[in-house]
C-alpha cells in the first residue's frame, strides 16, 4: 500500500488551503471529507448571508466576485467549486475518518474511513492535517426529548413551519436569523435563552430586528430560561435563577418596553429561588446551541486537550504533541468557536505544508 506524504481530514476552505499548499510543494496529498465539498457551509441555512466580505473568503490567490458587500451561501458554494476545479484538488468524498493508529515501526498514520454505505478504506500518511471544523458537531442540550423527530441542530427552509409553532433555542445569530426567517414564513416562534440578553454577537443588522421584534410581541422570548424536556408536542421550560444583576436589569427593561407597548409579554425575568415551569406549544423545536469540533477524534489519534478541550498544539507550526499531526482552522478552537473564521483559519494550512515540506526538503 503506498504512503502518502500527508492527508487532510475535512473538505472546508482550511484544509483546501492546505491541499492547495501541498500541491504547489508537490507533495502527494489526498483530502478526506466525511459529507461533500465544504459540507459545513453545504449544511448552513438556504439563505444564509456572510458576515465578512468576500475578499477575506479567498483561498489560493483566487478572487471571490460578488455583486454584494456580504456574500450568500450560494456563491461561497460556487467559489469553492470553482477553487477545487482550478488546481485539481485530490478529494475523496463521503469518507468519513473512524479511525486514527500509528505504526511506530514504519513512522507512518493509519487512517481508517468508512462511508455512508459502509464501505471501509485504510490509507497511509507521514502527516496528518485536522481540518475538521466545528459545525457539523452541535453541542447537545442532553435532555429527555432530544432525538424526537422535530428536533433538529441546524435550520433549513423556514416555509416548511408555515403556521406552526416553533421554538428556537439559543440567543446568538443563529437563533435570531432562523426566528425572524420563520416568522416571517407565518411561522409562530418562541425564542428560549439561559442568559438574561442576546448575544452581542449577532450580526449588526440583525439584532435590532430581533430585538424590535420581540419588543413588539411579534416573536415571543423566555429569557433566563432552558428546556428541560422536549416532548412530541409540547417542550418544558424552566427559569434560571440568581441571573446577574446587569444583564436581569436589561431583560426587565425590555419586558417594560413590551409592557408600555400593550404587546404580549415576551419576556421571563426569574425573581423567586424557586424556578418554575412553563409548557410551550412545539411542532418544532431547534436547538441551536454552538458546536465544537471533534474532540473523540482528536483524542483517539492521541492529541491531547486543553482546558477549553481545544488540542494543545504549537503557536508557529500548529503541530499537536503528537509528532507530525497538526491542526487547522475551526479544529483548534475547542470551545471558543468564536475565535476562528475561515477569514483567519484559512492560513494555517500554508504554514502547516511548510513545515512538512521542509521536513521532506522538498521546497516549492
Amino acid at each position: 500500500m503506498s504512503v502518502r506524504d500527508v492527508i487532510i481530514i475535512g473538505g472546508g476552505p482550511s484544509g483546501l488551503a492546505a491541499a492547495i499548499a501541498a500541491k504547489q510543494h508537490e507533495l502527494d496529498y489526498l483530502v478526506l471529507e466525511k459529507g461533500v465539498l465544504v459540507n459545513s457551509i453545504f449544511e448552513f441555512p438556504p439563505h444564509m448571508v456572510f458576515f465578512t466580505t468576500p475578499e477575506l473568503l479567498e483561498i489560493g490567490g483566487l478572487p471571490f466576485v460578488s455583486p454584494f458587500d456580504k456574500p450568500t451561501r450560494a456563491e461561497a458554494l460556487t467559489y469553492y467549486r470553482k477553487v477545487v476545479d482550478t488546481y485539481d484538488l485530490q478529494i475523496a468524498f463521503d469518507e468519513r475518518v473512524v479511525g486514527v493508529a500509528r505504526d511506530e515501526t514504519q513512522g507512518v498514520f493509519e487512517v481508517e474511513t468508512r462511508s455512508s454505505r459502509g464501505v471501509r478504506r485504510v490509507r497511509l500518511a507521514r502527516h496528518l492535517v485536522f481540518a475538521i471544523g466545528y459545525y457539523d458537531h452541535p453541542v447537545r442540550l442532553g435532555i429527555p426529548g432530544e432525538d424526537l423527530p422535530h428536533v433538529s441542530h441546524y435550520f433549513g427552509d423556514p416555509h416548511r413551519h408555515y403556521r406552526q409553532n416553533v421554538v428556537v433555542v439559543g440567543g446568538g445569530n443563529s437563533a435570531a436569523e432562523a426566528a425572524l426567517l420563520m416568522y416571517r414564513s407565518g411561522a409562530r416562534v418562541t425564542v428560549v435563552h439561559r442568559h438574561p440578553t442576546l448575544k452581542r454577537t449577532i450580526k449588526y443588522w440583525v439584532r435590532p430586528d430581533i430585538e424590535n421584534r420581540i419588543k413588539e410581541g411579534s416573536i415571543a422570548a423566555r429569557f433566563s430560561a432552558q428546556l428541560v424536556e422536549i416532548r412530541p408536542t409540547v417542550v418544558l421550560v424552566q427559569t434560571v435563577p440568581d441571573a446577574g444583576d446587569d444583564e436581569a436589569q436589561r431583560a426587565r427593561e425590555i419586558a417594560a418596553d413590551a409592557d408600555a407597548s400593550h404587546a404580549p409579554a415576551a419576556v421571563v425575568v426569574p425573581s423567586a429561588p424557586v424556578a418554575a415551569v412553563e409548557e410551550i406549544p412545539a411542532d418544532a423545536v431547534y436547538l441551536l446551541t454552538g458546536y465544537r469540533a471533534d474532540a473523540d477524534l482528536l483524542c483517539r489519534a492521541g492529541v491531547r486537550l486543553n482546558e477549553r478541550e481545544a488540542p494543545i498544539y504549537d503557536r508557529d507550526t500548529f503541530e499537536t504533541n503528537v509528532p507530525n499531526v497538526f491542526v487547522a482552522g475551526g479544529a483548534i478552537a475547542g470551545r471558543d468557536t468564536g475565535t476562528v473564521f475561515i477569514e483567519n483559519g484559512r492560513f494555517h494550512g500554508q504554514k502547516i505544508v511548510e513545515v512538512i515540506a521542509a521536513r521532506m526538503a522538498r521546497p516549492a
